[in-house]
């Protein structure tokens, strides 16, 4: 089913089996200074976080897939969007699941469903993913019920047997969900598991194909403290951190949070409105570069929904736009890479001519 499997012993081989050890690999990148990132994988085209989608992504040229990290039960890391399972798997037709339902107050937010902390991994192997957005991507439904939620050691497997088979770097994003909340309310510390996961892979070192990004502050002050991997503080338009209530995102991407965020963060990663409004390119973009930090913003999709109302087209809500025009302009706005969906249309976009 999935075409790396043949790969997987030459990647975990001890000639392989560390990241250092292939210098003969093309860089993450090599043809130029943006980087495509697949976001949840090929999540346009495949239900999301699953080994299916990060493939797709790698097969269509993404320079770095992204999981994002929740936690079971008992202490393994695995991909979904959120510690609420119910909108990617079919938990809900599980009946020995039924009474893992509950509603938990998550930063202020009060959710109803079956939560990846009350599950073994063992538990969640029984599940499978579903599409998040049916209605928006009905192709994708063709898909359920065929793949297991992924630990993010099997990321990584896929990862490196891909790199053995295609002979080219790829990178992995990975973002810490709700990281204080898991600490506070089930005695769960993420930012350990991952400096764990992250040095049992050898992915702990600067030059390592590794981001790791987080809403919050201080699970990144942490991880900064602990490993050499590139960190990534994420910042909306509105709100704040959830483990620092006083602190708002304006005044973290102004010149002077800027400079605070620059040290413990080699980047941030802003969402494309706060990149590229209708009146053009704003000015966050060069300040982040003159606090020496990279920017990464997200996310990128087709859908007409999902884009800037200059890039929307047709009479169909649910329609596709002028996704090419959208990715061009993200760029030309000075940005070192971008989070989206199609990885592989975006990257033709980036070699099309206007």
């Amino acid at each position: 089913m999935l075409k790396w499997l043949g790969a997987l012993a030459i990647a975990l081989s001890p000639v392989c089996a560390s990241a250092h050890g292939m210098a003969d690999l093309t860089p993450v990148n090599a043809d130029g200074d943006m980087l495509v990132i697949a976001h949840r994988g090929a999540s346009g085209e495949r239900p999301e976080h699953t080994l299916a989608s990060y493939e797709r992504a790698i097969d269509q040229g993404a320079d770095y897939i992204e999981p994002d990290l929740v936690v079971t039960k008992d202490l393994v890391l695995v991909a979904r969007h959120e510690n609420e399972i119910g909108e990617t798997t079919n938990v809900a037709d599980h009946p020995e699941f039924a009474d893992r339902r509950r509603t938990k107050n998550i930063e202020g937010q009060m959710v109803n469903g079956w939560f990846a902390e009350d599950f073994t991994l063992a538990e969640l192997r029984t599940l499978r993913a579903k599409e998040r957005m049916p209605a928006l991507r009905p192709g994708n439904t063709a898909y359920d019920g065929l793949y297991q939620v992924p630990t993010f050691a099997e990321i990584v497997a896929l990862k490196r047997a891909k790199e053995a088979e295609t002979g080219r770097r790829i990178g992995i994003y990975p973002e810490l969900k709700h990281p204080t909340f898991l600490l506070q309310n089930a005695g769960i510390d993420m930012v350990d598991l991952m400096v764990a996961a992250l040095r049992k892979h050898d992915l702990d070192d600067a030059d390592d194909r590794v981001f790791v990004q987080v809403f919050e502050v201080e699970p990144l002050r942490r991880l900064d403290r602990l490993v050499e991997t590139p960190l990534v503080q994420l910042v909306a338009a509105q709100g704040g951190p959830a483990d620092a209530p006083a602190m708002r995102y304006a005044d973290m991407i102004a010149p002077s949070g800027l400079a605070e965020i620059a040290t413990y963060a080699d980047g941030i990663g802003p969402s494309a409105a706060q990149v590229l409004t209708p009146e053009g390119a704003t000015a966050l973009v060069g300040r982040a570069h003159d606090a020496g930090l990279q920017v990464h913003v997200w996310t990128l999709r087709m859908e007409n929904p999902f884009l800037p109302a200059q890039y929307q087209r047709g009479d169909d809500p649910e329609g596709r736009g002028d996704f090419a025009g959208y990715v061009r302009a993200i760029v030309a706005a000075g940005v070192d890479g971008f989070f989206t969906d199609f990885p592989g249309q975006a990257r033709a976009a980036m070699t099309a001519a206007p």
